[in-house]
């Protein structure tokens, strides 16, 4: 392994933005839409929600942005942290990432691709399993062997989920398969919905969460090419490209499946299907889903392994995942480490309930992160060779809003995940304490040096 060299700065503007769309479009799109139309009763809301989601997402991503470009080093969140608040911060994010939500969230994407994938060929059970571990295994072998071939495949996976996801629009309007008066009444609920102000609570909750995962390019900064201008043209890019899908499919959805048809969030997509494209439209809507949690799960795998990999280099974490394959270039343990605890979790399959404990604690390092930037910025001041957030301070002010509402919501229905996410965290502090505030950690060298 080779430890001085860092990591090759060999990714440009178009993997890093399929890097942002390719991680946030994913089965969320296919599920959430319709449970937002339903309890929202009206079109209208339902892009208001889309447009809010889309701009406050955009706000964040400014703001990383200019982080990114302040810190082109490989780790994101981990980085930003630690230069805001110091390495026990930093340490905390990097804890519960690696031991709960990276591994969680990859393994929930496999086996979501490997059961939709089941239901098309036709296997079950234990298969699934199977399917989602040699999943996850390729794709961690494909970025050890090459970080920059990894980013050509994530732009193909990501150009084809575009791709049919416009042809799906597409042919809904071409064949005209639906009924305009779906959108009818347009602005005002249907009778029987929910009270709006609850309706609209529950429809942010959801539309943040699919928007969920455009931060995570930041942890690559590492090795973009010109990352102080590569990565907020990335970000801003990968969140408006994301912002028009949604609206495009959800309203393709209601133009073919009126709300007050959708029986459940799951059934939906069969439901759709088979409007648009006969009997075999489940399969083929089934083979869509695929191909974009394909799209997120190597999205996942490429980002994520850069934050122990940046930990292990400040002395964090085993000094040996700092190290890089001599052959390849890349941080072949760290994206090991992170595979082999995400097939452990399909294993076990108990990595649903694991993350939900981790949710509020992942949004409150979200919001710590932008706090970061005004607490820098009232630091160091503006720094004129980055791209500075546009109207600064309304960016920031704005998606911490967001973040202290979704904190409140998230806290008050689910306490019990919510105080248990908290402990874990409490511990990672105890941790800390013992194992590394007395060692000072020295960060090695950055990538950027």
């Amino acid at each position: 392994m080779n430890e001085s060299a860092g990591l090759k700065r060999e990714l440009g503007l178009a993997a890093a933005a399929a890097a942002v769309a390719g991680e946030a479009i994913a089965v969320g799109i296919f599920l959430t839409p319709a449970g937002m139309a339903k309890s929202l009763g009206s079109p209208f809301w339902l892009l208001v929600v889309w447009l809010a989601m889309g701009a406050v997402s955009l706000s964040g991503a400014l703001c990383f942005g200019e982080l990114a470009g302040r810190y082109p080093q490989a780790g994101g969140l981990y980085i930003f942290l630690r230069e805001a608040y110091g390495p026990r911060v930093a340490f905390l994010y990097g804890w519960q990432s690696l031991l709960v939500m990276d591994p969680g969230i990859t393994a929930a994407m496999a086996v979501g691709m490997a059961t939709y994938a089941a239901y098309i060929v036709g296997f079950s059970g234990a298969a699934i399993k199977v399917a989602a571990i040699a999943t996850v295994a390729l794709i961690c072998g494909l970025n050890i062997l090459n970080t920059k071939l990894s980013g050509r495949v994530l732009q193909v996976i990501t150009v084809l989920k575009f791709a049919v996801l416009i042809a799906i629009v597409g042919w809904a309007i071409a064949f005209r398969v639906g009924s305009v008066q779906n959108f009818e009444p347009f602005v005002a609920q249907r009778p029987g919905s929910p009270a709006l102000g609850g309706a609209l609570a529950g429809a942010l909750i959801a539309a943040f969460f699919s928007f969920g995962g455009w931060w995570d390019v930041s942890k690559l900064a590492g090795e973009v090419k010109n990352p102080a201008k590569t990565l907020p043209r990335a970000l801003m890019l990968g969140v408006i490209a994301v912002t028009v899908i949604y609206i495009l499919v959800s309203a393709v959805f209601i133009y073919v499946v009126p709300p007050e048809r959708v029986t459940s969030d799951q059934t939906f997509v069969a439901q759709a299907g088979e409007v648009m494209f006969g009997k075999a439209g489940s399969d083929l809507l089934s083979a869509t889903v695929v191909i974009c949690v394909l799209g997120s799960l190597a999205a996942l795998i490429m980002v994520c392994p850069r934050v122990y990999y940046a930990m292990a280099r400040d002395g964090l974490f085993f000094h040996s995942v700092a190290e890089t394959h001599p052959r390849f270039g890349t941080p072949a343990k760290a994206i090991a480490i992170q595979g082999v605890l995400a097939c452990l979790l399909v294993l076990l399959g108990t990595f649903q309930q694991i993350i939900a404990y981790f949710i509020f604690v992942a949004v409150v390092f979200l919001g710590l992160t932008v706090l970061g930037l005004m607490r820098i910025r009232r630091r160091v001041g503006a720094d004129g060779s980055v791209v500075l957030t546009p109207w600064y301070p309304a960016p920031p002010i704005v998606f911490l809003v967001l973040v202290v509402v979704l904190l409140f919501m998230l806290a008050y229905g689910n306490p019990l995940q919510t105080a248990v996410g908290c402990a874990v965290v409490v511990v990672g502090a105890v941790v800390y304490q013992l194992a590394f505030k007395g060692a000072a950690p020295q960060p090695l060298p950055s990538e950027a040096d």
